[in-house]
């Protein structure tokens, strides 16, 4: 007899039926609380698409599901204040619990390749990365158990009826109800511009970062790229020319801060490897290299600062309100 898939045991996670048959696109018009859900549900369902591949240890799943789930989170945190009830604190947390079980393996992954595609075929090269590969192994048999555990499915289960019925959804508040009734397209003009605003401000300040900060400027590029990527059904023809190369930007700093970030992050995989690891984190501690990162990201935002922002007509044009 065949042994159920792991992505059975997640599906059988999600409920049987969902309490809103909703549209398949977005539009500018559309209310914002089904707005959300359509784009929870993408992120979510394409979370438990990559279940079954990320178990069996397949790094291109991991990728997927990574993004998946940051995409869904940024969902989370682009429909807020609306989606801000008492369980979606308890949703965040399950979901940062996801995300720090994915992303030890996925630092590994990326830092082994890094050291290969560095090092060629050196004996003493492939003698200290046996204790990468140890450890790669052992993180991925701890994410594997996470991934199949009692936790995993209630946190699908949570989150799954929490989109489609949570508390922000019937709280009666005039707030509340504004929010909800709120268009698409005008939340989404003010929101893209509020973070628009915030990224570039924190950009021009780039050559003084630090890691630390550098990271969450990276995290608010991610932010911003993975919002305008959810609302591609939006742009019109006359607007996707202008997503596309705002895209283009947000897309070359993303590159170029994620290098410099798993740069980092290779260092203290290094380090934590009680030493063994010294001479593999000094391959990722290149000046040169994070200087050219740098300018690369620096040019980008420069070109994404010259761009004119993104306006309801952007979103909506000649649109009207729907019911």
């Amino acid at each position: 007899m065949a042994r159920p898939s792991t992505i059975s045991t997640a599906a059988r996670a999600m409920p049987v039926t969902r309490r809103y048959a909703l549209p398949g696109r977005l539009s500018p018009g559309m209310a914002c609380d089904t707005a959300f859900r359509i784009i929870a549900r993408r992120h979510l369902d394409a979370v438990l698409a990559q279940h079954d591949g990320t178990c069996r240890g397949d790094p291109d799943a991991l990728h997927q599901i990574r993004i998946a789930l940051t995409h869904l989170r940024t969902a989370i945190r682009f429909f807020a204040p609306m989606v801000d009830d008492a369980l979606r604190p308890n949703v965040w947390a399950e979901l940062k619990w996801l995300n720090s079980q994915l992303g030890m393996v996925r630092d590994l992954d990326v830092a082994i390749e890094r050291i290969v595609a560095e090092s060629g075929n050196e004996l003493a090269v492939i003698a200290e990365l046996q204790h990468w590969d140890e450890k790669r192994a052992e993180s991925h048999r701890l994410l594997a158990r996470a991934l199949q555990s009692a936790r995993y499915r209630r946190l699908v289960e949570q989150t799954s009826a929490w989109i489609e019925s949570g508390p922000w959804s019937t709280r009666r508040s005039k707030e509340a109800i504004r929010l909800r009734r709120c268009s698409l397209a005008d939340h989404a003009t003010a929101r893209l511009t509020e973070w628009e605003t915030t990224l570039l401000k924190k950009a021009r300040k780039l050559s003084k970062l630090d890691v630390e900060k550098r990271h969450k400027l990276r995290l608010l590029n991610k932010r911003m790229t993975y919002s305008v990527e959810s609302l591609a059904d939006l742009f019109a023809d006359g607007s996707a020319t202008k997503q596309k190369s705002i895209l283009k930007q947000l897309r070359k700093a993303q590159r170029s801060l994620g290098q410099l970030n798993d740069d980092a992050r290779g260092q203290t995989l290094a380090a934590s490897l009680n030493g063994v690891g010294f001479e593999a984190g000094t391959r990722f501690l290149d000046r040169k290299r994070e200087k050219k990162l740098l300018r690369t990201a620096a040019a980008a935002y420069r070109k994404l600062d010259k761009a004119q922002p993104f306006r309801s007509s952007d979103l909506a044009p000649n649109a009207e309100p729907e019911d």
